[in-house]
């Protein structure tokens, strides 16, 4: 009898809900955590339709307490937690001349913390299991540039972070794996390649093939895409692997 749950963050679009929707298929349950209730109502009805039972949490993971309230709901509906893959976080891309301390701050605060408070606060009920846990990094931790300052870095502190949870994870039972995506179609890319073609008097689609061309890859990849791969980092099949910074970019990042 399948009765494995896992907690999705950033659940309520783009990438997260896509893994929501696909984690459906495989686990009992699946708890879907964003800060926007309404959106996350369309994810937690599409993980049903999977045959998955859903639970609801909107809350602003840059609250300290947010975390542990996310696994107290979570144990008192189903009673254990077997995969915890942490994709909320979206930071703001700007120079790293003009960022200021309070937009670094803003950006740690949510992808950072809020992954490393709720996988301390999910690692009992995961060691408990023997769960598996995802973190969200992005393939601009492999180089980061000047405009993307704050993207790479924190995106490279999460892989650090990962990786340092995974020696824990060893003595535990608990496998930890960083993620790190490259360019994905989400509403947050269509919005900032709508703004590019608007700026330079070019079409959307003119756009996208010039941002996909600079980058050296053959399209944007699709969160669907993403979601595939996280379904196999959480599943039996993949145990084995643990402590690895899994890129998924088309070829974006030219390091071996």
């Amino acid at each position: 009898m399948n009765t494995r749950i896992a907690i999705v963050t950033g659940a309520s679009k783009g990438i997260g809900k896509a893994a929501a929707i696909r984690l459906a298929r495989d686990f009992a349950g699946v708890v879907v955590v964003a800060r926007t209730a309404e959106t996350l109502t369309d994810t937690a009805a599409e993980v049903e339709r999977q045959g998955a039972a859903s639970l609801v949490i909107p809350i602003d993971l840059k609250e300290p307490g947010a975390a542990a309230a996310v696994v107290a709901r979570t144990v008192e509906r189903f009673g254990r937690i077997d995969a915890l893959v942490n994709i909320a976080g979206a930071v703001l891309q700007a120079d790293l001349f003009s960022m200021t301390d309070a937009e670094w701050d803003d950006g740690m605060a949510l992808k950072f913390h809020g992954a490393r408070r709720l996988t301390l606060a999910a690692w009992e009920s995961l060691r408990q299991h023997q769960g598996s846990v995802v973190l969200t990094s992005g393939a601009t931790a492999l180089a980061p540039k000047p405009a993307f300052a704050a993207v790479g870095s924190i995106n490279a502190a999460i892989a650090a972070l990962a990786k340092a949870f995974s020696e824990r994870g060893i003595d535990d039972g608990v496998q930890v794996n960083s993620l790190l995506p490259g360019p994905v179609m989400t509403d947050r890319r269509r919005s900032m390649l709508a703004r590019y073609a608007q700026a330079h008097a070019i079409d959307v689609d003119e756009a996208k093939t010039k941002f996909a061309s600079e980058a050296r890859i053959s399209r944007y990849g699709e969160p669907e895409e993403i979601a595939e791969l996280i379904a196999f980092l959480v599943s039996p099949a993949a145990r084995w692997l643990t402590g690895s910074a899994v890129r998924m970019d088309g070829g974006e990042s030219k390091a071996i």
